[in-house]
C-alpha cells in the first residue's frame, strides 16, 4: 500500500513512511474494508477533498443518498462522510452500510450520532452505549471517525459569551449532556477506550471541533483556541497508543486571520494532519457560500492545511440535493489544486501547461481531459458558437489574439 500511494503521490516512499511514522501524514484504510483506494492525507501530499452525505429525518431518501455518493465520487471527492441522522438508529446502521457496500473512497461517520439515538435522547447516553456503536462501525469498515473529546465542561461558560454559541451538532449533543448530567465529557473522560478500538481497525481518529465558530464574530475566540489546546493533548495520546489522528478546524473564519489559524493547529498539534470545513470567511454568502468557502479553503491549503471538507450552496439553508454535492465538490477540488499549484506540486503545475498549451492549439478535447470539471466543460461548448477556422466566439476568427 505504502508503495502504491507514494507513487500516486508523487514522493518518495522513504520520505512518505517517515512523515506518517511522525503523524504528519495518515492513511485512511480500515483493515476490514474490501476494494477501497486508500487515500493519504497530510505532509508533501495534496490537498483532499471530502464530501459529507447523509439522510436527515426531514428526507430520509436512502436511494438519493446512493445518488450523492455517486457523484460526489465522480466529481472528485476523495472522501465521503456519512453524516445520516434520524429518529430510529435502525436508518442510520442502514444508510451506513449502504455507503460502505458502494462506496470505494474511504469513508468517514460521527458516531455520537447513533449513541444519541439509540439512547432515547442525548443526555442518556452512556459510554457503554457509545463504545457499543464506535465497535460496530469500526469493524464494518468505517475509515475515519469524528470524535468529539475536546468539548470539556470548562467550555459550558465559555461558549455563553458567543454570538452564536455552537454549531457542531457533536457538540451540542455533549455540552447538553455535560450541562443536564453535571458531569465530564464521557468522551474525553474515556478516550482510551476508543483509542483501544480505532487501533485495533485501523480507524483514523479525527477530533472534532465540537466549538468551532459558527460566525465571523466568534472566530478565534476563547473556545475555540481552548478546545485547539484540548485537542493537541488528545493528539499525543493517540499517537502514543499507535493511533492516525487528523484534527478538525474551524468553520466560519475571516480572510485575515486564515493563516494564524492554520499555524496555530499545526503547533499545537504537532503537526498533524489538519482537516477544515471551508474555511468561510464570510457570513453573507447564502446560497453562495460554496464559492465563498472555496476562497478560504484555497488559502487555508496553501498555508498548511491538508483536507478539505467541501460546502454546498445549502450551506446554511438545509439539507443539500444532488446537484449541490456536485458543485460543492468540484468548486472545493478548484481551491485545493489552486493551493496544490502554489505549493509547488509538480503533477498540478504540468497539469496547467498542458491546459495552456491545448488552449494555444484550440484543441477542444484536450482542454476537456485537463479541465477539473470536464462534463460542464463540455456541456458549455456544446451551446457555444462555432467557429469554422478553431477559434472561440469571443473574437471570431478575424480578431483572435491567438491566430498567428
Amino acid at each position: 500500500m505504502l508503495q502504491h500511494i507514494a507513487k500516486k503521490e508523487n514522493i518518495d516512499a522513504g520520505l512518505l513512511k517517515d512523515n506518517i511514522d511522525r503523524g504528519f501524514t495518515v492513511i485512511l484504510a480500515n483493515k476490514n474494508r474490501k476494494g477501497l483506494r486508500p487515500v493519504a492525507v497530510g505532509k508533501d501530499t495534496t490537498v483532499k477533498v471530502n464530501a459529507n452525505i447523509g439522510a436527515s429525518p426531514a428526507e430520509l431518501n436512502f436511494k438519493k443518498e446512493l445518488k450523492k455518493l455517486q457523484v460526489a465520487v465522480e466529481a472528485g471527492a476523495d472522501t465521503v462522510m456519512d453524516l445520516t441522522i434520524s429518529n430510529n438508529a435502525g436508518d442510520i446502521s442502514e444508510m451506513r452500510k449502504a455507503f460502505i457496500e458502494k462506496c470505494d473512497v474511504p469513508l468517514g461517520t460521527v458516531p455520537i450520532y447513533q449513541s444519541a439515538v439509540e439512547a432515547g435522547s442525548t443526555h442518556k447516553m452512556t459510554i457503554k452505549n457509545y463504545l457499543r456503536g464506535y465497535e460496530q462501525q469500526a469493524k464494518e469498515g468505517v475509515d475515519f471517525t469524528t470524535v468529539h473529546a475536546g468539548v470539556t465542561r470548562r467550555a459550558l461558560n465559555m461558549v455563553k459569551q458567543r454570538l452564536i454559541s455552537v454549531v457542531s451538532r457533536g457538540g451540542a449533543f455533549l455540552l447538553e449532556w455535560m450541562s443536564k448530567n453535571n458531569k465530564e465529557n464521557f468522551l474525553y473522560e474515556c478516550f482510551d477506550e476508543i483509542l483501544d478500538i480505532a487501533g485495533e481497525y485501523n480507524v483514523t481518529m479525527s477530533l472534532g471541533d465540537g466549538l468551532r465558530p459558527g460566525c465571523i464574530a466568534d472566530s478565534t475566540d476563547k473556545a475555540q483556541k481552548y478546545e485547539l489546546k484540548v485537542l493537541g493533548e488528545l493528539a499525543l495520546r493517540a499517537r502514543e497508543k499507535g493511533v492516525q489522528v487528523i484534527i478538525e478546524g474551524p468553520g466560519h473564519v475571516p480572510l485575515n486571520e486564515i493563516q494564524e489559524n492554520v499555524e496555530l493547529e499545526k503547533k499545537v498539534c504537532r503537526g498533524a494532519p489538519f482537516y477544515v470545513l471551508g474555511p468561510l470567511p464570510i457570513d453573507t454568502a447564502v446560497g453562495y457560500d460554496h464559492i465563498a468557502c472555496s476562497i478560504g479553503g484555497a488559502l487555508a491549503a496553501y498555508h498548511g492545511a491538508d483536507f478539505l471538507c467541501y460546502v454546498t450552496p445549502m450551506e446554511h439553508i438545509g439539507l443539500p440535493g444532488i446537484k449541490h454535492i456536485r458543485e460543492g465538490v468540484v468548486v472545493t477540488k478548484i481551491a485545493a489544486s489552486i493551493a496544490d499549484v502554489a505549493r509547488g506540486n509538480k503533477e498540478q503545475i504540468h497539469r496547467s501547461e498542458l491546459m495552456s498549451k491545448a488552449r494555444k492549439d484550440f484543441n477542444w478535447s484536450k482542454m476537456a481531459e485537463y479541465a477539473i470539471d470536464p462534463e460542464k466543460f463540455r456541456d458549455i461548448l456544446k451551446q457555444t458558437t462555432q467557429i469554422q477556422k478553431g477559434g472561440c466566439s469571443m473574437c471570431g476568427d478575424e480578431f483572435c489574439a491567438l491566430k498567428d
